[in-house]
C-alpha cells in the first residue's frame, strides 16, 4: 500500500480496511470470490466496526457505573420476583418502542440498580441514546442551572434521552424549586421517552420528601400512567454480609 492510499484510508476512517488491506488483496488475487463479494465483505466489516464503536461511545456517554446485562441478574437469589414477567418486558422492548416507564421499588441492595441498568444497556445496544444519573445529582444539576440561566438547556438535554435511568430517588429531601424542575422534566418526557426509576421508597412515601402533595400526585400520575412497576419490597439484600470477628 502506498503512502497516499494509506493517508486516504485513515482520513476516511476506514481503519478495518487499512488494517486488513493485505488480506483483502490476497482474496482478490486468488479469485475465489467475485469482485462484488469482496467489496460487500469490506463494506459489511466497516459497517460492523463503526456500529460497535458508536455503541461503545453511547455506553461511555451514558455514565453507567457498570453496564450490567439481564443474563447476569441472580434471579435464583430473588425467588419472590416474577422472572417471567420481567423478561417479557425486557424482551418485548415495548418500554422503548411504546414508550413505557419502569419503576423499581424496594430496599437497598436488592438489585434494583443492576436490573435497571440492564434495561438501559439493552436500549443502548439497540442504537438508542441513554443516560444514567443519580437522583441527588440530577436535582442538584437542575438547581444549579437556575443560577446560570441554563435550565432550558439542561431540561432539553435530559428530555432528549431515549432512555433515562434515575437511580436512588428518595434518598434526599429536596426544596420546592428542585421539585418543580424535576416535575417539569418528567412532564416533558411523559409519553415521549422512557424513564427508568429506582427508589427505596414506596409511592405512599414520595410525598414525604417531595413535600408538595399536588405535585407529588401529578408526578405519580404521569410516571405510572404508562409504566411497569417492579415491586422488590420483599426481596433480600444481595450484598455480602460483613464477617463476624
Amino acid at each position: 500500500m502506498d503512502e497516499h492510499l494509506e493517508k486516504m484510508l485513515k482520513r476516511l476512517g476506514l481503519r478495518n480496511l487499512y488494517t486488513n488491506w493485505d488480506h483483502y488483496m490476497d482474496i482478490a488475487k486468488k479469485g475465489n470470490s467475485s469482485f462484488v463479494r469482496v467489496l460487500t465483505d469490506i463494506v459489511e466489516q466497516e459497517y460492523k466496526l463503526k456500529e460497535e464503536n458508536a455503541r461503545k461511545r453511547r455506553i461511555r456517554h451514558a455514565g453507567m457505573p457498570e453496564p450490567f446485562v439481564i443474563e447476569t441478574f441472580p434471579f435464583d437469589r430473588q425467588p419472590r420476583l416474577n422472572k417471567k414477567k420481567i423478561l417479557s418486558i425486557y424482551d418485548s422492548f415495548d418500554y422503548i418502542l411504546k414508550p413505557h416507564n419502569i419503576i423499581w421499588i424496594g430496599p437497598t441492595g436488592t438489585g434494583k440498580t443492576g436490573m435497571a441498568t440492564a434495561f438501559l444497556t439493552r436500549a443502548i445496544d439497540k442504537g438508542y441514546k441513554g443516560r444514567f444519573i443519580l437522583f441527588p445529582e440530577l436535582v442538584e444539576l437542575l438547581y444549579q442551572s437556575m443560577g446560570d440561566h441554563t435550565e432550558g438547556k439542561i431540561l432539553k438535554t435530559f428530555s432528549s434521552y431515549d432512555c433515562l435511568l434515575i437511580d436512588e430517588l428518595g434518598f434526599i429531601e429536596i426544596d420546592p424549586v428542585q421539585v418543580g424542575l424535576f416535575f417539569t422534566l418528567m412532564h416533558k418526557r411523559h409519553k415521549k421517552k422512557c424513564t427508568l426509576i429506582s427508589s427505596n421508597l414506596g409511592f405512599e412515601q414520595w410525598g414525604d420528601f417531595l413535600k408538595n402533595p399536588q405535585l407529588t400526585a401529578a408526578l405519580l400520575d404521569r410516571l405510572t400512567e404508562q409504566s411497569n412497576v417492579i415491586n422488590m419490597k420483599d426481596c433480600v439484600s444481595l450484598r455480602p454480609k460483613p464477617g463476624i470477628v
